[in-house]
């Protein structure tokens, strides 16, 4: 059967009708802010003190634009009679935002819990070499970065918990010995 002439015509504008009589709705943007999902990837937080500096995160990212800066320092013996040890100190941590492609790689291959997402997205810049952001200021994200989620009720205890609270419980339960001099 042949489409009657003007019908999609009147389909468009009836579309349109539609559309104009529907109220809007705006986003007042700079004076409300968005509600963002959960695992919304804004920025990279650093927390400092969990970094040993194992430069995983920088030779894992794809854009290799993580700068970090360190030097070895002498820890003395914490008893008489043991040895020194040296450790590595963060001097510098520093982030380009205009080379980085929000992958996640970083935060994956971290082993120690140092770099997280914010969903801080509000860092936008004049000038794009203002766009490396350093230590300071990835700390200050830090502190923006939301809590986990609560563990699902009926899930199964993680294996490490497992094995810490039945050695509790075997130590707890354990007769105690006497020591010399009680009676």
């Amino acid at each position: 059967m042949a489409p009657i002439p003007g019908s999609g015509l009147a389909k468009g504008l009836a579309v349109t009708l539609r559309t104009m009589t529907r109220r809007s709705v705006t986003e007042q943007y700079p004076d409300v802010q968005p509600d963002l999902p959960p695992r919304t990837r804004g920025v990279i937080g650093l927390f400092e003190e969990n970094c040993t500096v194992c430069m995983l995160c920088a030779r894992e990212c794809p854009d290799w634009c993580i700068y970090i800066d360190s030097h070895k320092e002498t820890v003395p013996a914490a008893a008489p009679g043991g040895r020194e040890r040296s450790r590595n100190v963060l001097d510098r941590f520093a982030i380009d935002f205009s080379l980085c492609m929000y992958c996640g790689i970083c935060i994956e291959v971290c082993p120690f819990d140092a770099l997280f997402w914010s969903p801080e997205f509000e860092y936008a810049e004049t000038d794009i070499r203002e766009l490396t952001h350093e230590r300071d200021k990835l700390r200050e994200w830090m502190w923006t970065v939301p809590s986990p989620p609560a563990l699902d009720p009926g899930a199964e205890e993680p294996k490490e918990l497992a094995a810490a609270r039945k050695t509790a419980e075997k130590l707890a339960a354990a007769p105690t010995e006497p020591q010399e001099g009680d009676a």
